[in-house]
C-alpha cells in the first residue's frame, strides 16, 4: 500500500513501513524502514524527522538558503557526489565537461497500478502497486527515476533506478546502485555468505563499528565468492527473535553490497552492480536500468524473514510451468562415469535407476564432440558417434522405454579452442586479440555482448532440445572471466562488457525458456557460482554445490536457506567415500540432508549391492510421499547443540524434522529434537522410522555378547553380520504442538554403557528424520 501525505511517502506491507519525505532542498530524506507504524497524516510523521538547526562543523551546507542542512549528516534515498555527501554514493556520472558533480532534485512522483517493465533485465512479477519518483539534474539535463514496488502480503519492497540522458552530449555512468538504506545508528551485524568452489555459502557475521564493509563479486557472475544475499540484524537477533533485514538483488553478474558508518554514526547500505571496471556510455535519449533489489524486514528473527523471502521467490521470481510443480527425483551420470560414458553404460545405470524409483535420468558432460576430457569440444553440440553409435534420439527413446524421463547437460556459454566452433569463429569469444589469454578449465567464454552469438546459441540449443524427448536441462558455466574484452564493442565501451554479457545471457535464456516451457531447467555454475534471483527467473532450481559431502552440504544448504526456498536448492546423494572430501558418511545421513530440497542421486546404482539399492528405493519412496513438504513446505532452522531442521506443510498438519551430529561427544547421552511451525493446541503423532543396524558397525564389541570369539572381518564375522541385525530406537509419542516446539527428549544415545532398542545408535555424522502428523479427532 502506497500513501502520500503532502510531501511525505509511506509504503506499507502487512507488517512493515517504509517512509521518506521531500527535504526543503528537494532531496529525498529517508525517515524509516522497519516494524509497521500507524500513520494517517503528515503530522504523524513529524517525530521521525531529524531536527537540524546548524550544520556540523567542517561540513559543507547544500545552499545558503538552508544553512542547517549538510548532506553528509542526512539520511537520504539516493546519495550523490559533489554536494557535500562524502559517503558511498548511489550514482556516479561523468559529464561531457568532465564534472562528476550530480545534483538530482525532486521533480514529481506518481503511483502506478503495476510494475513498470524493465526492458533489459528480469524483475519480480505479480505486483499491483508501484511508486515512481522522478529526480532531475537541471544543470546537465539528466533524469534519475527511483522505482519502489510494494508486495504487501510478502512483506517485501523492491527498489531500482533508471538514468535517462536528455542532454545532447554523452555522459558516462560509472555507478548506479539499486537500493540505498540510511540508518540513524550503526548497531548492526552485517551478515555475508562467502566461499569458493565446493565451499560455498560460509556465513560471516561482521559487527559494524566504523569504516566501509564490502561484499562483492568480480567474477562475471554472482559468484560463490560472495552471494548477493546479505542480512543486517540487531546484535541479539536469533532464528526466532529480533530485528533483521534480508537484502538481495535480481542479477546474475558482478554485484556490490556495501555498509558504511559515516562521521556522525549513521550507517548507509547500498546494493547494485559492482562499480569496479564498470562504465556505461549513454548517448542522447539513452537510458540505463539498474537491477531490481529486494528488501524484507522482520521483527521476529531470521526464520520469519526467510519465510517472507521464500514465499516471494516461489510466487514472484520463479515462473512458468514448473513454478509450483513438484520436481522429479533424478539420477545424474557424472560421478558414476565422469567423461567415460557410452550408451551401454547409461542404459545399464538407467535400468538400476528405474528399479530404485528414480524418475529422471540425466546424461552429464562427455556426450558430444570428442569430449574425452575438459580440453576439447565445448561449442560442438553434436553427439559423439563413438559413445552414442545410434544417436541421441535413440538413447533418449531407450531411456523412455525403461520408464524414465531424459535430461541432458550443456554448457552453451563456453568454448574450447580445440573445437570447430572456435576454429570457425575465433572472434566470438571474450578475449584480447593478439594477447596471451588466461584460461579456466581449458575454455573460453563466448561473447554474449554480440547479438550474433546470442542468436547462434539460440538456434543451436533449440535444435538440440527439439531433437529428442528432452525433459530437463542442466545448464552449466564452469569458469570465471579473465582478459575482459569484447571484439564486438568499440574501445570506449569495453567497461560495459560484464553488464552487456548478462543482458545477452538473459536474452538467450528468455528465448529458450519461452520456446521450451515444459523443460525443467536447472542452473549450475561450477556448483554455486551463479546462485541468484536473476537465474531463478529462468530456472526454478539451481545446483547448490559440486560438493556432495553430507556434512559440508548441511552447512551449505543451511546458509542458502536464509535467502532462498527449498524448491530452489538442488541436492544429490552421492557415493562414499565422498569424491570431494573422501569422508565416509552413512547412506541415511546422505539422504537425510539431500531430501530437504530437490532430491537427486549421483552414484553408480548398477554397482551397488542389493541391500544398498533396496535402501535407496525406500528413501525415494519416502521422499515421494513427503515431496511437497520437502520442496514447498515452510522451513525452519532451530538453534540448539545439534544441527536441527524442521519443514512444515502449509496447513500445519504435517512436518518432517532432522537432527544431525558432526562428532560424538563421549558420555553425552541426552539430545532433543525441537519442532517449529506447528499449531500449539493441536495434538500430533511424533515418530521415527525403525532402523536395523549392521552388527559390524559395533566392531569387536560383538564379543561381549557372543559365546565364541569372533575375529574382526573374518568369515564368521561376515556370516553373523548377514543374519544378526541390531535394532534401532523407536520414538512414538502423542502430544501437542506446543510441547513438540518446546522440545522432545529423545531416547539416549549410545555411550559405552550397553545397547538395546532403547538406545540410539548415533555415531559421528549420524542423523535422524522425525515425522509429525496431526491426529484425527477420533484419536
Amino acid at each position: 500500500m502506497i500513501k502520500q501525505y503532502d510531501q511525505s511517502f509511506v509504503l506499507e506491507t502487512a507488517h512493515t513501513s517504509y517512509i521518506f519525505r521531500l527535504l526543503p532542498t528537494k532531496q529525498l530524506e529517508h525517515l524509516y524502514y522497519g516494524k509497521k507504524l500507524t500513520v494517517s497524516s503528515s503530522k504523524d510523521i513529524e517525530p521521525l524527522i531529524e531536527q537540524h538547526a546548524f550544520a556540523p562543523g567542517n561540513t559543507n551546507i547544500y545552499d545558503e538558503e538552508h544553512p542547517e542542512y549538510s548532506l553528509e549528516d542526512m539520511r537520504l534515498e539516493a546519495g550523490m557526489i559533489g554536494k557535500g555527501d562524502i559517503r558511498v554514493p548511489f550514482v556516479e556520472i561523468i559529464h561531457a565537461d568532465g564534472s562528476s558533480t550530480n545534483d538530482f532534485l525532486y521533480h514529481d512522483a506518481k503511483i502506478n497500478t503495476s510494475h513498470t517493465p524493465i526492458k533489459s533485465l528480469p524483475y519480480a512479477l505479480n505486483n499491483k502497486e508501484e511508486l515512481e519518483v522522478t529526480l532531475v539534474d537541471e544543470t546537465y539535463a539528466v533524469t534519475l527515476k527511483l522505482y519502489y514496488n510494494v508486495y504487501y502480503e510478502y512483506d517485501i519492497i523492491t527498489r531500482r533506478a533508471v538514468v535517462i540522458n536528455n542532454n545532447k552530449d554523452d555522459i558516462r555512468l560509472n555507478r548506479l546502485m539499486s537500493t540505498q538504506l540510511d540508518f540513524l545508528n550503526h548497531n548492526f551485524v552485517f551478515t555475508t555468505f562467502n566461499g569458493s568452489w565446493t565451499n560455498e555459502m560460509n556465513r560471516h557475521d561482521h559487527a559494524v563499528e566504523s569504516g566501509l564493509y564490502i561484499n562483492a563479486s568480480f567474477t562475471g557472475g554472482s559468484s560463490s565468492r560472495a552471494n548477493p544475499f546479505v542480512m543486517l540484524s540487531d546484535k541479539h537477533t536469533t532464528e526466532d527473535e529480533g530485528d533483521v533485514y534480508g537484502l538481495n538483488l535480481i542479477y546474475s553478474g558482478n554485484h556490490y553490497e556495501a555498509v558504511e558508518v559515516g562521521s556522525y554514526g549513521k550507517m548507509r547500505f547500498v546494493s547494485g552492480i559492482n562499480p569496479q571496471n564498470f562504465s556505461f556510455l549513454l548517448e542522447e535519449g539513452e537510458i540505463f536500468e539498474s537491477p531490481e533489489a529486494v528488501m524484507s524486514f522482520s521483527a521476529h528473527g531470521f526464520n520469519d524473514m526467510s519465510m517472507h523471502m521464500h514465499s516471494f521467490i516461489n510466487d514472484c521470481i520463479v515462473r512458468g510451468t514448473w513454478q509450483h510443480q513438484e520436481r522429479p527425483v533424478l539420477l545424474n551420470s557424472w560421478e558414476a562415469n565422469y567423461f567415460k560414458i557410452n550408451e551401454q553404460k547409461l542404459i545399464k545405470q538407467a535400468k538400476a535407476a528405474k528399479k530404485a524409483g528414480i524418475e529422471l535420468f540425466v546424461m552429464d558432460d562427455g556426450w558430444f564432440g570428442k569430449r574425452d576430457n575438459d580440453q576439447s569440444s565445448l561449442g560442438d553440440w553434436q553427439y559423439d558417434p563413438k559413445k552414442l553409435p545410434h544417436g541421441l534420439k535413440h538413447l533418449v527413446d531407450k531411456i523412455n522405454a525403461i520408464g524414465l524421463d531424459f535430461g541432458i547437460w550443456v554448457e552453451p556459454e563456453m568454448v574450447n579452442v580445440d573445437s570447430d566452433l572456435y576454429r570457425n569463429h575465433p572472434n566470438w569469444t571474450i578475449e584480447i586479440p593478439g594477447c596471451n589469454q588466461s584460461e579456466g578449465r581449458h575454455q573460453r567464454i563466448l561473447d554474449l555482448c554480440n547479438p550474433e552469438v546470442v542468436d547462434y546459441l539460440t538456434d543451436v540449443m533449440s535444435e538440440l532440445f527439439s531433437s529428442a524427448n528432452i525433459k530437463y536441462v542442466k545448464w552449466d558455466m564452469n569458469r570465471t572471466f579473465s582478459d575482459i574484452y569484447s571484439p564486438y564493442l568499440p574501445a570506449n565501451r569495453q567497461q560495459e562488457v560484464f553488464h552487456r554479457y548478462i543482458i545477452g545471457l538473459y536474452n538467450l535464456l528468455n528465448h529458450l525458456t519461452h520456446s521450451f516451457p515444459d523443460i525443467l531447467f536447472e542452473g549450475c555454475a561450477s556448483g554455486g557460482n551463479r546462485f541468484d534471483l536473476g537465474m531463478l527467473c529462468f530456472m526454478p532450481q539451481i545446483w547448490a554445490s559440486d560438493n556432495t559431502d553430507a556434512i559440508c552440504r548441511y552447512k551449505i544448504q543451511n546458509s542458502y536457506s536464509y535467502g532462498y526456498p527449498l524448491s530452489a536448492i538442488s541436492n544429490h546423494v552421492s557415493s562414499t567415500p565422498n569424491h570431494q572430501t573422501l569422508r565416509t558418511t552413512s547412506l541415511d545421513t546422505r539422504y537425510n540432508v539431500a531430501c530437504f530440497g530437490i532430491l537427486g542421486y549421483e552414484t553408480n546404482l548398477a554397482d551397488l549391492s542389493n541391500e544398498a539399492l533396496e535402501e535407496i528405493a525406500k528413501q525415494i519412496a519416502h521422499y515421494k510421499a513427503h515431496r511437497k513438504i520437502f520442496q514447498f513446505g515452510t522451513f525452519y532452522r532451530v538453534n540448539q547443540e545439534l544441527h536441527n531442521w524442521c519443514v512444515v506443510s502449509d496447513d500445519q498438519e504435517e512436518a518432517v524434522g532432522m537432527i544431525l551430529q558432526e562428532l560424538v561427544l563421549p558420555n553425552h547421552q541426552f539430545h532433543q529434537f525441537i519442532a517449529r511451525g506447528l499449531k500449539k493446541d493441536i495434538h500430533y503423532h511424533f515418530f521415527n522410522e525403525e532402523k536395523q543396524y549392521n552388527v559390524k558397525l559395533f566392531g569387536d564389541l560383538i564379543n561381549t555378547a557372543s559365546p565364541v570369539h569372533i575375529k574382526q572381518d573374518s568369515l564368521a564375522h561376515q556370516v553373523v553380520a548377514k543374519f544378526v541385525k541390531m535394532p534401532g530406537e523407536v520414538e512414538d509419542m502423542h502430544t501437542t504442538g506446543s510441547i513438540l516446539m518446546h522440545g522432545v527428549c529423545l531416547k539416549q544415545a549410545f555411550s559405552a554403557n550397553g545397547y538395546n532398542e532403547q538406545v540410539r545408535y548415533f555415531q559421528d555424522f549420524a542423523s535422524r528424520l522425525y515425522f509429525i502428523e496431526k491426529e484425527s479427532e477420533k484419536q
